[in-house]
């Protein structure tokens, strides 16, 4: 029972005092945030402010020159980047990467490759262990084509669809591998308006479908502070705020680093 009770009391994710240094460069200068079980968390800043470079080091991508990174209560500092996947973490990317020639449902099941376990001649004679953790994936496939709108195009090639499409397919493939978190970095980016006034609505149901938590980079303030439970704000890699959406929307440093104080704006 206390094992059940400390579980329960531990965030999903815990940033500790991350500082991440290129030569001479700081980037991130001491970060420290949580996100808990079951929570959408929004991760804002001006451009430059260390919000992709955290999502780096999160995902195991960049190692931070100091601090440490927990995930269930275990440190993921000095992991190997391919280790992520399989303890939980799915990320997608600023710039959709999808195998153009692949169909929809074979990109999604790039995935799901963490999966398995059957091994390579397991998977060259088809062997049952194979086959069942193919039908898993197929399974999983089927559910996420229905949740994302993209059954329609499932048998299609992935490059010749619209941007909106392939960043849900980037999306599915991310949630494929079953997650617990979720990693967006500019899910928003170059999404016609109509697109992004979906966008809310999709994470939270993807959410609460997954049972899964969101940590999400955006540049688009109305979606973010819309969907999120908590905010944190960067500027020149530290964070300047951490709060409701509303607690950080009002806060003094968030307002100066977007819009410059009074004597910037009276002189522009």
């Amino acid at each position: 029972m206390a094992g059940q009770a400390e579980t329960r009391g531990t965030p999903l994710l815990r940033v500790n005092d991350i500082v991440m240094r290129f030569g001479g460069i700081v980037a991130l200068g001491g970060v420290s945030f949580d996100v808990e079980r079951g929570q959408i968390c929004g991760l804002i800043g001006p451009n430059g402010s260390g919000k992709t470079t955290l999502f780096n080091c999160i995902s195991g991508i960049y190692r931070h020159s100091r601090g440490d990174i927990l995930f269930e209560g275990k440190s993921t500092t000095g992991q190997p980047r391919h280790r992520m996947a399989s303890l939980g973490i799915g990320r997608t990317f600023q710039n959709v990467a999808l195998f153009n020639t692949m169909t929809v449902r074979d990109n999604m099941l790039v995935g799901a490759h963490h999966r398995g376990s059957s091994g390579f001649a397991a998977n060259a004679l088809r062997l049952n262990a194979s086959r069942a953790e193919e039908a898993a994936a197929y399974d999983g496939m089927d559910e996420l084509l229905d949740l994302l709108d993209l059954r329609a195009v499932a048998d299609q090639p992935a490059g010749g669809l619209p941007f909106g499409t392939r960043k849900r397919i980037e999306l599915a493939r991310a949630l494929i591998g079953r997650p617990k978190l979720l990693l967006l970095d500019e899910p928003a980016g170059g999404l016609n308006h109509g697109e992004v006034a979906e966008l809310g609505a999709l994470f939270r149901r993807v959410r609460d479908h997954f049972k899964l938590s969101i940590l999400l980079v955006e540049h688009h303030m109305a979606l973010v502070m819309s969907v999120s439970e908590k905010v944190v704000a960067l500027e020149f890699g530290m964070k300047i705020a951490e709060g409701t959406p509303d607690e950080v929307r009002n806060e003094p440093e968030v307002i100066r680093a977007y819009l410059g104080d009074a004597e910037d704006a009276h002189a522009a």
